[in-house]
């Protein structure tokens, strides 16, 4: 029984089993999918704070998603990062399972798919889901096993978080706001991590990693092994595949900044797609806001006369709604506009 849970169990599939075969409309038509030969890259350690503030609001309005390069998050770290998450994804089955859970709210859980409860269709991908913030609170509940988990992600996200503390500096004096904006109004902020596992899939042209989808906090830092691409985000009502640079890191604005931005910046539409013949491994890292946060445009968007798009909601309520549906339903946000 147990077996069947994660697809990281051991099983290799000569064909897709049925719970995970998109109807024909829903399926990824890869053929049709081209290059995103315009990522933005962004260089954080560029001498041109003017320039780097211009290139980041640019990237935020037109795109929702870019790189960065020289963010301060060690090669090393980075490099440790991956191999220990795919340590984890091979061990035994019985070792994984202990952490197996439905729950969404759980601190600590390995799970698949996406909402397991509320899915008609399941999506190919294991994950293991962290609480990292505040480290003294959670770490203590990592895994043991492989025997640097805990201090390798520790390390990780401690990196994690401030970068993402600066890029809310520089996004909050991109939409001409005080660098602290964004960082009054999301509180004491919480952070999460998704440690991903796409296995080989027998037919990838059937099914997803992970469907379409906006994400449902702040803003989410990605890691992902540069061999094995499979990051596709939606630009001009075409999908786009992302090919990740070395030593790059992806960042996607989350709903909770386009509310915030009152609609200025996009919460990007993205998927992932799996491989016949490699496994790929991400590490997505997400800043949330406190649960008591509320999320409201600032009056300086406002000003003009532009109306607030969103009504003010706190992240609590929004969190709800959002594991209350399917994943690839219609954007939350849309649930709470004035």
């Amino acid at each position: 029984m147990l077996a069947t849970k994660i697809v990281s169990n051991g099983i290799k599939y000569s064909t897709l089993p049925k719970s995970y075969v998109r109807p024909a409309l829903e399926r990824p038509k890869l053929s049709e999918v081209a290059n995103c030969e315009t990522v933005p890259v962004i260089d954080l350690d560029c001498e041109d704070e003017t320039l780097i503030i211009q290139q980041i609001g640019d990237a935020c309005r037109d795109y929702g998603f870019f790189q960065v390069i020289n963010h301060g998050v060690s090669e090393e770290i980075m490099e440790k990062m991956l191999k220990v998450a795919d340590e984890f994804f091979h061990l035994p089955l019985e070792e994984k399972m202990k952490l197996y859970s439905e729950d969404p709210f759980k601190t600590i859980r390995l799970s698949t798919s996406s909402n397991v409860k509320k899915e008609t269709v399941h999506n190919w991908r294991d994950y293991l889901r962290l609480h990292c913030y505040p480290l003294e609170k959670y770490a203590s509940e990592w895994p043991s096993n492989p025997s640097t988990f805990k201090e390798i992600v520790s390390k990780y996200c401690i990196q994690i978080r401030n970068l993402g503390a600066r890029l809310q500096e520089d996004i909050s004096k991109s939409l001409g706001l005080e660098k602290d904006c964004i960082k009054n109004i999301l509180g004491e902020q919480g952070q999460h991590m998704a440690i991903n596992y796409y296995p080989p899939c027998p037919e990838p042209e059937l099914t997803f990693g992970l469907p379409a989808h906006a994400d449902p906090n702040a803003l989410s830092i990605l890691l992902q092994d540069t061999q094995v691409a499979g990051l596709q985000v939606l630009k001009d009502g075409k999908w786009l595949a992302v090919k990740p640079l070395p030593n790059a890191l992806t960042i996607n604005i989350g709903d909770q900044l386009q509310g915030l931005s009152n609609g200025k910046y996009r919460s990007i539409w993205h998927r992932a797609v799996v491989n016949a013949d490699k496994a790929r491994i991400s590490v997505a890292s997400f800043l949330c806001p406190s649960n008591d946060a509320v999320i409201s445009a600032p009056k300086e968007l406002t000003i003009d006369g532009s109306p607030a798009i969103y009504r003010d909601y706190t992240y609590a309520e929004y969190y709800k709604k959002f594991w209350g549906r399917s994943l690839d339903q219609e954007h939350c946000l849309e649930l709470f506009k004035n």
